[in-house]
């Protein structure tokens, strides 16, 4: 049966079914640290399902070391055992969705470091990117209208001038699960959305001086409501 995404738990659950396959079949054709697998589009056709899906599969695995893409090159199993691979798979497969709470601690602890991180590493070009991204969610916080994607968006501009690609990384990963968990709860009250300008524009200043932590101060100012309410509401 072809396997097609539908809603994001479908999404998490092909992704894992996925995963499962790429092991079953580095154990079938007993493949060492080194060896090559076969092209996202023969591990579509192969398992049935679109090649994005077979991409965030394999990019999953590289995040956790287990396989290496090399580009032009094509993807290979990570220097490690097979034993401890099929460990740390089985690991990965049992991770439990996290809760909501658990999401924005982690998101407020890397928004920190990339805070500072950008405003010593930013290149021009990144400045101009976290720009683009604030002029867009301003015109659209000034027009009344939802502004969550554009948040987002500036957040991981910030995030990609820090120029640590495991951060850089992380911050795509938990992303679209923050986005769930923002609209089911509500947190993004009427009011807040404006008050977003002043303090994204506070950060985007700081990162444009290079003072670090000045950067770091005014992203903790911007977290404050969002940190206050997980810890006032239980969920």
């Amino acid at each position: 049966m072809k396997l097609e995404v539908l809603t994001k738990n479908d999404n998490r659950t092909v992704q894992n079914e996925i995963i499962s396959k790429i092991r079953e079949l580095i154990n079938y054709k007993n493949l060492e640290p080194g060896d090559k697998l076969p092209s996202e589009r023969m591990l579509s056709d192969k398992f049935e399902v679109s090649r994005s899906n077979v991409r965030e599969a394999i990019q999953k695995l590289e995040f956790y070391g287990l396989l290496n893409s090399i580009p032009q090159s094509g993807t290979f199993v990570a220097n490690i055992g097979v034993i401890a691979m099929n460990g740390m798979i089985e690991d990965i497969l049992r991770l439990e969705k996290q809760d909501f709470k658990s999401l924005v601690e982690t998101r407020i602890l890397l928004e920190l470091k990339t805070a500072g991180l950008a405003a010593t590493r930013r290149t021009e070009k990144d400045l101009e990117e976290i720009k683009d991204a604030l002029d867009a969610y301003n015109e659209k916080a000034l027009k009344g209208e939802d502004a969550l994607q554009e948040d987002l968006l500036f957040h991981l501009a910030i995030a990609k001038a820090s120029h640590n690609s495991t951060i850089n990384t992380f911050m795509l990963i938990i992303t679209p699960e923050i986005i769930i968990n923002i609209e089911k709860h509500h947190v993004c009250a009427d009011g807040l959305a404006f008050n977003g300008i002043e303090e994204h524009t506070a950060i985007y200043e700081a990162i444009k001086i290079q003072d670090p932590t000045l950067a770091k101060e005014k992203m903790k100012i911007h977290f404050k409501t969002l940190y206050q309410y997980i810890y006032n509401t239980e969920h």
